[in-house]
């Protein structure tokens, strides 16, 4: 049972089936809230959708959107609109990224992790926007990284989008405050989920040696973050409960750590 009460609430989760995603739309329908989930995988979102409505009874429901074409995005939040009557939060927890040298850099993949990771942002937010101001309530969650804090090596792009993210919550704060809008940025540091997980290989090639992946991602990103562990999904979501609930009303425009220290550093 979740000490925050979100009934009679809907939120919509972007990137609801990956491992963050999901871990912050089990938290929200724990609350109490409806879900609506976007993510590109319909087989993916619709099982999540299913396991939320069997654990916690509420309504959920997955539907299939780009977030890189704005027609899309509208679209399937008009639809939201109509299948639950209102839209009261938006937690922005999609994200790719992809490892390279600045040099080598290619320029194809550095465009997609902007239209993706802070454009695609740009088009959920201004979405749901015009709905958050008419009925002067909503609440904004960008789940950027530890990496719209700091830097790191042969992540240029990645850290250029969450900078970006922290920005646009910055900006996006100011305006909606009158409106009782709040936007907040959650800066996770090292979440071990598939996109962490399959940055193992590139980190094993840039350590060299016999390293294993495991060790490789031990020492990318254990080493900096003074908890030296790997911080758990359910933590995340648990701060999305709360970030969206009446006794955060005076929480806006932060970019929250958690990151076990990282950028305490």
């Amino acid at each position: 049972m979740s000490f925050v009460n979100l009934q009679s609430r809907t939120t919509i989760v972007t990137g609801a089936a990956g491992g963050i995603g999901r871990a912050i739309c089990e938290e929200l329908a724990r609350a109490g809230s409806g879900i609506a989930l976007f993510d590109i995988d319909r087989e993916k979102v619709e099982e999540v959708a299913r396991s939320l409505t069997r654990a916690f009874g509420g309504a959920a429901k997955g539907y299939v959107v780009d977030i890189r074409q704005n027609e899309a995005v509208v679209r399937s939040v008009d639809d939201v609109l109509h299948d639950f009557g209102a839209i009261d939060h938006l937690v922005n927890a999609h994200g790719i990224q992809f490892l390279s040298s600045f040099r080598d850099f290619p320029q194809d993949k550095w465009a997609l992790i902007q239209d993706i990771n802070l454009q695609g942002l740009f088009r959920t937010t201004q979405a749901v926007w015009p709905h958050m101001l008419e009925q002067k309530r909503g609440r904004v969650i960008n789940i950027a990284s530890v990496h719209g804090l700091v830097a790191s090596e042969l992540k240029s792009a990645y850290v250029t989008a969450k900078h970006g993210v922290v920005g646009l919550t910055r900006a996006t704060a100011i305006e909606g405050a009158e409106y009782g809008i709040t936007v907040n940025a959650i800066c996770p540091g090292a979440v071990l989920t598939d996109l962490v997980m399959r940055q193992g290989p590139d980190y094993a090639r840039k350590f060299g040696g016999d390293i294993s992946e495991k060790a490789a991602l031990e020492r990318a990103f254990l080493d900096v973050m003074p908890t030296r562990r790997f911080i758990e999904p359910i933590e995340i979501g648990q701060l999305c409960a709360f970030l969206c609930c009446d006794a955060a009303c005076s929480i806006t425009g932060a970019a929250i750590p958690i990151d076990g220290g990282w950028s305490a550093r």
